[in-house]
């Protein structure tokens, strides 16, 4: 696989030139992160990490795949080595609590820098990811006690994390499920149930691994109201297990996967596991929650991360490759044929990418500061968290819809070079597929955005967002007036769309799934349009060179030419309604 390079002038101008990101620390009181210059050289070493240590590893680790043998999981060579050297470095700590042993700085620092991770080596990078996550669900639920137990260790990796929500019958609908916690005397309890497709359940590269897992006390209601959440380390005591389990968590196989081969995804047997309540009993799914919607914006971040590489390796290819003389004439006369990159139809999947990419990018960055106003309490009128919960099934749907499509344009700039394993880029389509099914399917992250965080709120989350990209409008430069024009005229749209599909709920609830894909996409069109504008207007006085920033307003352009039209079709689909859904062979 050609070797990930980090996009660092794009993300600088991200953070810097549009977001103001250090501006943004300075009034969160992250006094060490308000310096860029050591934004940036975070920004660099990450990149030095991400490009040197784990790209090499990819494809390898992809053709070597995890290997389990009576339990025991071994991950591709190298894998372990890396993940030491990460955490050795201290990038396994960067953004998590100084109490418990990180090193405080953002959240948004620390996303930023799993990026590269991910554009480099997406399967090793779910290894740290899911830690992440289970650092965040015990932060915010755990008791003080479990909270110095288990943070230090999870934080500098010394343990990983994992969460165990789905059993072999219950998929999405976690409120079928069977695993149970029988309380003890001593205020623990004994956790039994298995739990399939557990990403990083187990592996060879931390001495313990700390699970999070939904189950069902006896007596509790059914349905989801009735799950609680508890931590179930592998390990009691890691200096008398020798690196076995003596806490009856057993892996019972590892998948055999289509994509992210190096990421072992567990069968896991929990058989009278001990275990500790996190947060209330019965309030598991709030608590669990927390860790989900951090994951999300991860998985999100993930179907771009792969994007990025495809698009290094297609702008690489079709600069190198020839085939065919340019219609408009030839272009180098010195070769026998003209780089492909000459032609439309390259230009146009180039192009593509790059808009994506980079409207993702953007879109992650921004969600990533309310983030930080949420958590570190500079939201005190709630519109921070109002919006982020709105965006973050966006993020998640929109972006890993954006990187899947991205991956499949390099297979096709490669041609029958991109089908075939040596090429290395086939790879990336297959790791790009998981993102739009797990941490919630794409079809459910519409439902969260269409049902939850807009009708059933009645738009007020989606109405301030459509104040701040119009007030975004408002403020751009005079150059900028048509698509700014252009973007609110859509806003407007999209409440007369919300509007719509709220009327014809009335009638059929069924309205509600039928619009629900599509109003996604639609949101996610329209809310990279306001990223792209707005980039756009920073390109304007960027310190960037002016080749940079020619090619920033070029990109929006054919952003606004050749994919924002796209919110015509995805219009259409939501007034269509549920009716045309309707098939007799369907029926049960």
């Amino acid at each position: 696989m050609p070797k990930f390079t980090p996009s660092l002038d794009d993300m600088q101008f991200i953070m810097h030139d549009f977001l103001k990101i250090t501006d943004h620390y300075q009034a969160m009181g992250f006094e060490d992160a308000s310096d860029p210059e050591l934004v940036n050289a975070i920004l660099e070493e990450s990149g030095k990490f991400a490009s040197e240590v784990l790209s090499p590893l990819n494809h390898p680790g992809d053709q070597t795949g995890c290997k389990w043998n009576d339990g025991v999981v071994t991950t591709p060579n190298g894998f372990k080595e890396a993940y030491k050297q990460y955490c050795d470095a201290g990038w396994a700590a960067l953004a998590s609590s100084t109490e418990y042993g990180g090193q405080g700085l953002p959240y948004s620092l620390g996303l930023i820098t799993s990026e590269m991770n991910v554009s480099a080596n997406t399967s090793w990078n779910m290894y740290p990811g899911l830690t992440h996550g289970a650092i965040h669900a015990l932060a915010h639920h755990g008791s003080g006690e479990l909270k110095q137990q288990y943070l230090p260790n999870l934080i500098n990796g010394i343990w990983t994390g994992t969460m165990c929500l789905t059993e072999a019958h219950c998929g999405s609908d976690l409120g079928m499920l069977r695993s149970k916690a029988e309380p003890q005397d001593d205020g623990s309890y004994n956790i039994t149930g298995t739990k399939i497709f557990i990403s990083a359940g187990e592996h060879d590269m931390a001495e313990n691994i700390i699970h999070l897992v939904l189950a069902r006390i006896p007596g509790s209601p059914q349905g989801s109201a009735g799950i609680s959440l508890f931590l179930v380390p592998k390990i009691l005591d890691v200096a008398t297990a020798n690196g076995a389990t003596d806490n009856q968590v057993t892996c019972a196989s590892i998948e055999h996967k289509m994509g992210i081969k190096a990421s072992a995804t567990a069968v896991l047997n929990f058989d009278d596991s001990k275990g500790y309540l996190i947060g209330e009993i019965n309030k598991g799914l709030a608590c669990m929650f927390t860790m989900m919607n951090s994951a999300r914006l991860g998985t999100g971040l993930q179907g771009y991360g792969i994007a990025e590489l495809s698009r290094q390796a297609s702008l690489e290819y079709a600069k190198e490759r020839i085939q065919m003389r340019s219609l408009s004439g030839v272009k180098a006369p010195d070769k026998e044929a003209d780089p492909i990159i000459v032609h439309p139809d390259v230009k146009r999947m180039l192009l593509t990418q790059k808009a994506l990419v980079e409207g993702c990018r953007a879109l992650a960055y921004y969600t990533a500061t309310l983030v930080d106003k949420v958590e570190y309490g500079h939201d005190p009128d709630g519109s921070a968290d109002k919006i982020l919960g709105l965006l973050t099934p966006i993020c998640k749907a929109f972006m890993s819809e954006a990187g899947f499509e991205c991956a499949n344009h390099a297979v096709q700039v490669y041609g029958g070079h991109g089908y075939i394993v040596e090429s290395e880029v086939e790879q990336m389509v297959r790791d790009a597929r998981i993102t739009m099914i797990y941490e919630g399917t794409n079809g459910i992250q519409s439902l969260d955005l269409l049902g939850r965080k807009v009708l059933r709120d009645r738009g007020e989350a989606l109405g301030l967002w459509v104040k701040e990209i119009k007030t975004g409008c408002a403020t751009v430069d005079a150059s900028l007036k048509q698509q700014a024009d252009e973007v609110s005229a859509l806003c407007d749209e999209w409440l007369q769309l919300t509007g719509a599909v709220g009327a014809k709920v009335q009638g059929n609830m069924d309205e509600i799934g039928a619009a629900a894909f599509d109003f996604l996409m639609y949101s996610g069109y329209v809310t990279m349009a306001h990223l792209w504008l707005q980039q756009a207007n920073a390109s304007l006085n960027s310190s960037k060179d002016e080749s940079f920033n020619e090619a920033k307003r070029q990109t929006m352009a054919f952003y606004f030419a050749r994919i924002l039209p796209r919110v015509k079709t995805h219009k259409a689909l939501i007034l269509s309604g549920a009716d045309n859904l309707e098939c007799n062979d369907f029926e049960i």
